[in-house]
């Protein structure tokens, strides 16, 4: 049943983001977040060469609608309860997909990320 509704939250994120459905216009709510994530599951526990284009896509989208302090703080801590909460995450291919995204951190994503100290107003 799990892995049917992964399948369902997966196909609702990949349509979103092929239309270019905006997920939110303001705050960013943890359902959002996990829908337009939800396309990389598969490449952190079974990492290959390179990152599929339907999670690059999404963690740009996230990127770029994380505007200000509180969003990108909430948008951490829904991120670090999620996934770090799934069995068979690849924590290296976690650290390096921003980057593999073409995606510019000022920060590492680890299991140890402070969601309040990493997070100002500019990207």
């Amino acid at each position: 049943m799990a892995s049917s509704m992964l399948v369902k939250v997966t196909c609702l994120a990949l349509i979103c983001l092929v239309l270019n459905i905006p997920l939110a216009n303001a705050a960013l709510s943890c359902g959002q977040i996990q829908l337009t994530v939800a396309p990389c599951l598969g490449y952190l526990r079974n990492p290959g060469p390179s990152v599929p284009a339907p999670c690059c896509n999404g963690l740009r989208n996230l990127n770029n609608q994380a505007k200000s302090t509180p969003d990108r703080r909430s948008g951490c801590r829904c991120l670090k309860s999620t996934i770090f909460s799934l069995p068979g995450i690849n924590l290296s291919a976690l650290a390096s997909t921003p980057t593999k995204c073409g995606i510019n951190l000022p920060y590492k994503i680890s299991p140890s990320i402070n969601c309040n100290t990493y997070f100002s107003d500019h990207k």
